[in-house]
């Protein structure tokens, strides 16, 4: 049982070998990409948006978020946590919850993750979310933070007398926050889409797109949204040769998901491959087959399909399988991308877990790979990936 507490293979015993299913279940994770878990109490509203990545808006009144795979999977795995049944109603599901507080429910949902390392998006959420040293100490692990450029260069630009003083500010703190931080991550996806011009642009170009910006923008309301700028911050980044993640796919209606097939970065990545720089392809689905290829096109490419997951529940099993059709194993890394609820770092682990047991035990027991192999290659993606891509202890 993971941590004691969630036997993740219940129910699916005799379709995963034992080494196997021992393996998994004790995997100590490196969680590389997550967010923390909401500082305050919430309401059930606020929980049910919590389930739904698409949307932001309140859950329409003729429905519920517990009635989806997400929510089917809380009312399975974590319910039991709770002191409830497996399957436990959705009303009897928050009747428990709610009489917790959010403190309790990290305490509780954090260890049973069973990961021993996380590294924390901090840019989204701040004054809803807990600090990546929080949800260290919530759950035994240690934390690593990720530098978000869209508001790096916020925060310069807005400190900017001259639109000529940004290059060189952003340079310099790039530099400074490549010391000590993990790695970097662009929201292109969202902002811009991922089918912009990818070419490193110059500095008068950067300096004449930060000018318009600032001209046409108050300074309280500045979002970086222009191609050239973030052309600009994801060379300067690669630059500094930490890891670099990109947003690809699934994500809340305020991107065009068409516009976010990694496929688009094909000439980004022609450019960088002999940077250094590992660039780091999040989420995925529905492009998981796409990102496969470019991890196995590209020495410098890697991926995960961690949102997915948790939003696909009992149908995680079939995606994992997909992602590894055609991907080497040293490119595929855990994360759960979990926000907020810590039923979503959690389950993240449960469902990984549980997954990599089916699709690799059908393998093992078809005789198409050995149960050591099995083992070794869950370690890789679990952990080891991770530790050596962003040179973690």
């Amino acid at each position: 049982m993971t941590s004691g507490t969630v036997d993740v293979f219940a129910g699916v015993e005799h379709e995963v070998p034992s080494m196997l299913r021992e393996a998994l279940t004790g995997l100590e994770l490196v969680d590389h990409h997550v967010h923390g878990t909401y500082a305050d109490d919430i309401t059930r509203n606020v929980f049910e948006q919590s389930i739904n990545e698409g949307s932001p808006d309140p859950v329409p009144a003729f429905m519920s978020m517990f009635d989806s795979q997400l929510g089917f999977a809380i009312r399975r795995w974590v319910a039991p946590l709770l002191g409830l049944a497996p399957h436990a109603s959705a009303d009897q599901y928050w009747t428990r919850r709610a009489s917790m507080s959010s403190q309790e429910l990290d305490s509780l949902l954090l260890p049973a993750a069973r990961v021993t390392g996380w590294i924390v998006d901090e840019s989204i959420g701040l004054d809803a979310l807990r600090s990546p040293g929080d949800l260290a100490s919530a759950s035994g692990a240690d934390s690593n933070r990720l530098v978000r450029l869209e508001r790096l260069a916020e925060s310069v630009a807005a400190e900017c007398a001259d639109p000529a003083e940004f290059v060189d500010r952003v340079r310099a703190a790039v530099a400074a926050e490549s010391a000590d931080a993990a790695g970097f991550k662009s929201i292109a996806a969202y902002r811009c889409g991922l089918d912009i011009d990818w070419s490193r642009p110059s500095d008068d170009a950067v300096t004449a797109a930060v000018s318009a910006w600032l001209r046409t923008t108050p300074a309280d309301r500045l979002r970086t949204v222009d191609p050239v700028i973030i052309a600009f911050l994801v060379h300067s980044a690669v630059d500094r040769g930490r890891p670099l993640q990109l947003h690809i796919g699934l994500g809340d209606r305020d991107l065009d998901l068409d516009r976010t097939n990694p496929l688009h970065l094909l000439p980004l990545l022609r450019s960088t491959a002999e940077s250094g720089s590992a660039v780091m392809l999040l989420h995925c689905w529905p492009f998981h087959r796409e990102a496969g290829y470019l991890a196995q096109a590209f020495d410098h490419v890697h991926f995960d399909i961690g949102l997915a997951i948790n939003f696909v529940g009992a149908q995680s099993a079939q995606v994992v399988r997909e992602s590894f059709e055609v991907a080497p194993f040293a490119k595929q890394l855990y994360s759960s991308d979990a926000y907020g609820l810590p039923e979503l770092h959690l389950l993240g682990s449960v469902l990984w877990r549980r997954s990599m047991g089916l699709a690799l035990g059908e393998w093992v027991r078809r005789g198409d790979w050995s149960a050591d192999d099995a083992v070794r290659v869950a370690q890789m993606i679990g952990a080891e990936n991770a530790r050596r891509v962003y040179t973690l202890r």
